[in-house]
Order: structure tokens, then C-alpha cells, then sequence
């Protein structure tokens, strides 16, 4: 969803909204420098264990419900994609302890980023920002996105579309008030399961 390179794998990379995703854990261990950011990490391991079993099916019936929005290619039935993100969460509970000891989870939400100018090379947020353009103001978006610009050099958001399969009104108003410093390109990406849900917003720094 972000085409990330080889080159990519090589920069320090800030991970938004991450959640129990085994991004970090899987890069880790290849050697990338990335450091995720969740309020989640607030909690430890058997709690944040317990809530994913507490809401497992219930996020898997909403699959179900919500089927006719999905693209079932890579991807064949609920029950596959229940299996792929339970083996995900596994991968990211096994390193969790070990990842808060090395400062690589980091507790803490956007529109606020504990971290210095220019920390990182690139910052990726995904299914996060837009996704929720129902539950998260235009003015969010905009404080989230320039606090995401401050600490990396470049920042890629994906994917585009809001709950309700549709593109959100705030992607138009984050490019057409970008910074001058900013080029900010939509790319289609190799990778769409939500349906239409294949572009990704890109924040390049000029200066």
C-alpha cells in the first residue's frame, strides 16, 4: 500500500497510527530502523491480548455484513482474512515487550508527535487518516497531517476513501492548502482491498 522499496527499508521510518500491526516487528527484524506510534501502546500485552479476542468476531461480522466493499482477489473469504490479521497481531504481541523496551512503540496520537523536527526520512499512516473523515474533523486532518510533515522529510497517507467506500472530502482541501515547501502527489498503488481504495497521498519536501 505505500510501495516501499528497498531503499525505503533503509530510511528511519515513523509508523502513525500503527495499532497491533506487525509492521514493526517484521521490519525490525530485516534490519529497518522504525519506531510506531499508537495510543494503544498505553496498555500492556495481556490487555491489549484480551481486547483483541474481545472484539475479534465482532470486526469479522462486520466484514461479512460489509462483504460488497471489499476486493476478494489476494484475499479469498472472511474466514482467510480473519487467519492473516490474527497472524499479524500474533507477530506484533510476541515483540511488543521487547519493542516499548527498545523505544520502538511509542504511546502516543496525532494531531501530536513527541518527537523533534526532521526525526525521521518518511512517515507512513495508514487506515487511519480519511478512513475516519466521519469521526475526525477537516481541521484534524489538516493539524495531523502538517505534525506528520515536521518530523519527516517525506509522509505517505493511504488509502484515500472514508468508511463509506467513498473518497473524503478532505483530500481535495489538504492539497489544494498545502505548503509551498510540499509537493503532494496521488499515486495508484499495487494494492486495493477496500474497493477503490488504491491511491495513496504523498507529501514530498522540496526544501
Amino acid at each position: 500500500m505505500f510501495v516501499l522499496s528497498d531503499a525505503d527499508l533503509g530510511l528511519r521510518i515513523l509508523g502513525c497510527a500503527d495499532g497491533p500491526a506487525s509492521f514493526n516487528a517484521e521490519s525490525t527484524r530485516r534490519g529497518t530502523a522504525v519506531v510506531s506510534m499508537d495510543p494503544l501502546y498505553r496498555l500492556d500485552t495481556t490487555t491489549i491480548r484480551a481486547r483483541i479476542a474481545a472484539t475479534y468476531d465482532q470486526i469479522l461480522e462486520q466484514a461479512r455484513r460489509n462483504s460488497q466493499q471489499f476486493a476478494w482477489d489476494t484475499i479469498q473469504s472472511v474466514e482467510e482474512l480473519g487467519r492473516i490479521r490474527m497472524q499479524a497481531m500474533e507477530k506484533f504481541l510476541d515483540d511488543y515487550d521487547e519493542g516499548k523496551r527498545q523505544g520502538r512503540y511509542v504511546a502516543a496520537e496525532l494531531p501530536t508527535i513527541p518527537f523533534p523536527d526532521q526525526s525521521f526520512d518518511l512517515a507512513v499512516c495508514s487506515h487511519f487518516l480519511f478512513l475516519y473523515t466521519e469521526h475526525l474533523s477537516e481541521a484534524f486532518h489538516h493539524s495531523a497531517i502538517q505534525e506528520l510533515c515536521r518530523v519527516a522529510r517525506e509522509v505517505r497517507v493511504f488509502p484515500l476513501l472514508g468508511l463509506d467506500g467513498q473518497t473524503s472530502p478532505y483530500v481535495a482541501s489538504i492539497v489544494k492548502n498545502a505548503n509551498d515547501s510540499w509537493e503532494v502527489p496521488l499515486e495508484t498503488v499495487p494494492y486495493e482491498f477496500q474497493r477503490g481504495g488504491n491511491q495513496m497521498m504523498r507529501f514530498r519536501c522540496l526544501g
